[in-house]
C-alpha cells in the first residue's frame, strides 16, 4: 500500500504537523496522505487506546472505532485514553470525545457494536488499514477474515502479562499479498488454556508500548516510508526490555489463501474457536426473558463465572464463582433446578457449562446470552 489519494494541506496543517513536514521521505506528500486515509481500530481498550492517540495526533483524516464495550475503573490502570469521569460510558463514544478535542481536524466514526460475522465486511469496507486491538481469537480470526476477503492490510497486536506481539498481515507487496493471521496461527488454542487479561493479568505500560507500535506501522503503510513488519513477528518482552523477530511463512494450507482454499465468506468463530459448544445443545436465555422470570418469582440460581475485581464494579446479585475455581466449587453449584451462569459476554460462562456438563453431567445450567453486558445495556 503506497497511500490513498492525498488531500491538499491547509495552513493550519502545515502549522500543525511541522515536524512530519520536515522529515525525509515524508514532508508534504506524506501528511497529505495520512489526511486522505480512513482507518478503522477494533477495540478502544488497552491496545487501541495508544494506537487511536497517535494516529489522530499523526492526522489520520477518518478514524473509525469498534466497540461495545463500557469503561470500567478496573480498564484505567492501562486504557490511558479514559478517566474516571467516563467510567460507565461506551468506550467508543469517550474515546470519540477525547480524540476530538485532540485534533478537531480529524473525522472520527465511533462504531458502537459487536463486530459479527453478519456485519464486518460492512464496517471494514470503507477503511484504508484495519487495525486489530482485540483481546480474543474470535474477532482475531473474523478480523483477518474479513481483511483477507476485503483485500485490506491488517495490523495485528497481542498483548498477555509481560509479553507483546506486533505483525502486519495481508499486505500488498512484491506484486503479490503477505502473510495473513492463519498463516501465523492455523488453529486457536484450546479453550481456556490462554487466559485474557481479565484471568491473566497485564501490565498496564505493555499496550502502550505495542500500541505505539501498531500505530508506527499504520504510518508505514499509508505513506509508503521504511518497511513494515509483513512477513514478521515482532516479540516484545517488558521485563528484560528485549524483543526478537521471526519469520512468518505462507502456509499451503491455509484455508483462506493457501493451494486449495476452503473458505470464502465468514464463519461462526466463536464455534471455530471451541467457545460455543458444538456437541451440546446448550440451553440460553436472554436478560429480557430473565428480567421476566425475576418479575414472577421464579425459583432459580444465579452464578457469577467472572473474576472478583469485576464482580465488585458491578453485579446481579450471584454467586461469584470464577471460571478458573469452577471445578474446586462443585458443591456451590446446585444440580437440581434453574441454574443461570454469567460472565461480562457470555464467553466464560459458555466455557463454565460445557466443562460442568461434558465434565461432572450436569444438564440443568443456562446461559445468560450476553453477560452483564447485555443485563446493564437494557
Amino acid at each position: 500500500m503506497t497511500g490513498p489519494t492525498t488531500f491538499p494541506l491547509t495552513s493550519a496543517d502545515r502549522s500543525r504537523y511541522a515536524r512530519h513536514l520536515v522529515l525525509p521521505d515524508f514532508g508534504e506528500v506524506g501528511q497529505a496522505q495520512l489526511k486522505a486515509a480512513k482507518v478503522v481500530v477494533i477495540g478502544a481498550g488497552g491496545l487501541g487506546s495508544p494506537v487511536l492517540q497517535y494516529l489522530a495526533a499523526a492526522g489520520i483524516g477518518t478514524l473509525g472505532i469498534v466497540d461495545f464495550d463500557t469503561v470500567a475503573t478496573s480498564n484505567l490502570q492501562r486504557q490511558v485514553l479514559y478517566t474516571e469521569a467516563e467510567v460507565g460510558q461506551l468506550k467508543c463514544h469517550a474515546a470519540a470525545q477525547r480524540l476530538k478535542a485532540m485534533n478537531s481536524g480529524i473525522h472520527i466514526e465511533p462504531h458502537a457494536i459487536a463486530l459479527s460475522s453478519d456485519n464486518a465486511l460492512d464496517i471494514l469496507a470503507p477503511y484504508d488499514v484495519v487495525v486489530d486491538g482485540s483481546d480474543n481469537f474470535p474477532t482475531r480470526y473474523l478480523v483477518n477474515d474479513a481483511c483477507v476477503l476485503l483485500n485490506k492490510p491488517l495490523v495485528y497486536g497481542s498483548i498477555y502479562r509481560f509479553e507483546g506481539q506486533v505483525s502486519v498481515f495481508h499486505q500488498w507487496i512484491n506484486e503479490a499479498y503477505g502473510p495473513n493471521y492463519r498463516d501465523l496461527f492455523a488453529v486457536p488454542p484450546p479453550p481456556n488454556q490462554v487466559p485474557d487479561c481479565a484471568t491473566g493479568g497485564v501490565l498496564g505500560v505493555l499496550p502502550g508500548m505495542i500500541g505505539t507500535l501498531q500505530a508506527n506501522e499504520v504510518i508505514k503503510l499509508i505513506t509508503g516510508i521504511g518497511s513494515t513488519l509483513s512477513g514478521k513477528l515482532l516479540l516484545v518482552d517488558a521485563l528484560s526490555m528485549s524483543h526478537r523477530t521471526i519469520k512468518i511463512v505462507k502456509d499451503p494450507q491455509n484455508p483462506l489463501t493457501g493451494t486449495r482454499p476452503t473458505i470464502d465468506k465468514l464463519q461462526d468463530y466463536a464455534a471455530f474457536c471451541g467457545i460455543t459448544p458444538t456437541t451440546t445443545n446448550m440451553e440460553s436465555i436472554t436478560t429480557q426473558e430473565l428480567k421476566t422470570w425475576i418479575d414472577d418469582n421464579t425459583d432459580f440460581r444465579l452464578i457469577d463465572v467472572r473474576e472478583p475485581f469485576e464482580y465488585e464494579e458491578a453485579n446481579m446479585g450471584g454467586t461469584l464463582i470464577p471460571l478458573g475455581e469452577v471445578e474446586n466449587n462443585l458443591d456451590r453449584i446446585p444440580r437440581e433446578g434453574r441454574v443461570v451462569v454469567h460472565c461480562k459476554a457470555g464467553g466464560r460462562s459458555a466455557n463454565a457449562i460445557q466443562l460442568l456438563e461434558q465434565k461432572h453431567g450436569y444438564t440443568n445450567l443456562i446461559n445468560l446470552e450476553g453477560g452483564i453486558l447485555a443485563w446493564q445495556a437494557m
